[in-house]
């Protein structure tokens, strides 16, 4: 595949329609349809290009402006939330994970990777969620026993809810 440039529109046969944000050495950074956000192989045989990005002057939008309206059009479609915040009383402290054996090593993580890490998995999740409702070969009955395993993992979840900032970023399991 050539190198494409950023803002070329492609198509991918799982992943549905795309635009190229990035271009690295290797692989190209895509946000699909289904699936956001994606880095696949520059070599990847599967992309079809559809449009290529229009030279036109530019429009006087910052690169800051681009990035909230992607972010806004992410959340909104695909499930993505990047407004997740850390509790305060989280910020700058370290987790701190002690083996049961003295002679070996514990291990620290910082808070903040921590919660980068549980916020990635519940949007991972949600996006999960949306493309098993949206999935043309599942029928409703297959959709409701995947929905089932997902209402579960969020309810195993509900224990990080402690490092969250706002209630309404908390998982939520499934109510009785």
């Amino acid at each position: 595949m050539e190198d494409l440039a950023i803002g070329t529109r492609v198509k991918h046969p799982v992943y549905g329609e795309g635009i190229v944000s990035r271009s690295h050495l290797t692989i190209f950074e895509i946000f699909f349809e289904r699936g956001g956000k994606m880095e696949l192989t520059k070599y990847n045989a599967d992309l079809e290009i559809i449009s290529s990005p229009i030279e036109e002057p530019r429009t006087g939008l910052t690169l800051s402006e681009v990035e909230n309206a992607l972010a806004l059009v992410l959340d909104k479609y695909q499930g993505i939330t990047y407004g997740a915040k850390l509790a305060d009383k989280w910020k700058g402290g370290m987790l701190e994970m002690k083996p049961a054996n003295p002679d070996l090593q514990a291990k620290e993580i910082p808070m903040e990777t921590f919660f980068h890490k549980i916020v990635m998995l519940r949007d991972r999740l949600r996006v999960l969620e949306q493309n098993i409702n949206t999935h043309p070969k599942l029928d409703d009955q297959d959709k409701v026993q995947l929905q089932q395993y997902i209402t579960r993992a969020y309810g195993s979840l509900t224990t990080f809810n402690v490092l969250f900032a706002d209630k309404e970023a908390y998982f939520k399991g499934q109510s009785k």
